[in-house]
């Protein structure tokens, strides 16, 4: 199932616009989108909101007819705990998360032993765990620890493009993952050279240009059948995020890329 999250409505619900999107909001522009499926994802005000203003983001969620899901960041016992308490109020089956959040950076050893305990309450809830790829943590440690801690609830939530900034291939990436993939955050990335041919820019770009990114990070929901694929692009429908500014390319012959 295909969808959209916080990071498609980044611009729109931060303080740098003067009326930030309320979360009834964002998910009422899905809705309009046709779009019925929404990762509520490292939105830091969700935390902060009341039971009573949970229940009823929760009831207009189920009144448009969209799936919730969650997104956060770290596998520290209460956090854990404290998400699938939140995915209850929301129905959500999905939450995804991080290995490491800002305050707290487990070994794989400390790791493993959190994420064992916590994969209990979830596994009873129906709810799954994935955690994303990215380029603090390389994609084969991810694996062996998703491997180690050996639940069907535990899995990949798959993003290639973070892993390039780790020199990871994600292509490769892709292939390794997509036996444990549960969830997808697609999204299309660019390199550009620099003025004077001097380093390269790595940024977004609008989904679907100028790579194939999209095609393979969906590849993996094909061969499983259980990914559910979030769209965080700067290209999304309903001018989701701001673009960034593309950097100019340089006068003369181009080298040729192997795609």
């Amino acid at each position: 199932m295909i969808g959209l999250g916080s990071y498609a409505f980044f611009w729109r619900q931060s303080d740098r616009v003067p009326e930030p999107m309320s979360l009834a909001a964002v998910l009422e522009e899905t809705r309009a989108l046709g779009v019925g499926l929404f990762q509520i994802c490292d939105w830091a005000p969700l935390l902060t909101l009341s039971d009573t203003e949970l229940r009823d983001a929760a009831t207009r969620a189920r009144e448009l007819g969209i799936r919730i899901e969650l997104g956060t960041k770290g596998v520290g016992a209460e956090h854990l705990a404290r998400f699938l308490r939140l995915a209850g109020v929301f129905d959500a089956r999905l939450v995804r998360s991080m290995v490491f959040s800002p305050d707290h950076r487990p070994t794989l050893e400390q790791a493993a032993r959190l994420l064992t305990a916590a994969m209990r309450d979830y596994e009873a809830a129906g709810v799954t765990l994935a955690l994303e790829t990215y380029e603090q943590l390389p994609t084969p440690d991810l694996i062996r620890l998703i491997e180690r801690v050996g639940s069907e609830s535990l899995g990949i939530c798959l993003d290639p493009a973070n892993t390039v900034a780790g020199l990871e291939l994600p292509a490769d990436v892709v292939e390794r993952c997509a036996p444990l993939t549960k969830n997808v955050h697609a999204k299309d990335f660019a390199f550009a050279r620099q003025d004077g041919w001097v380093g390269f820019t790595y940024s977004g770009v609008p989904l679907g240009e100028d790579s194939t990114t999209t095609r393979t990070c969906c590849a993996p929901s094909t061969r499983t059948g259980a990914a559910s694929i979030r769209s965080s692009s700067t290209g999304c429908p309903g001018r989701a995020t701001r673009p960034p500014q593309r950097p100019s390319k340089p006068t003369g012959p181009e080298p040729h890329w192997n795609t």
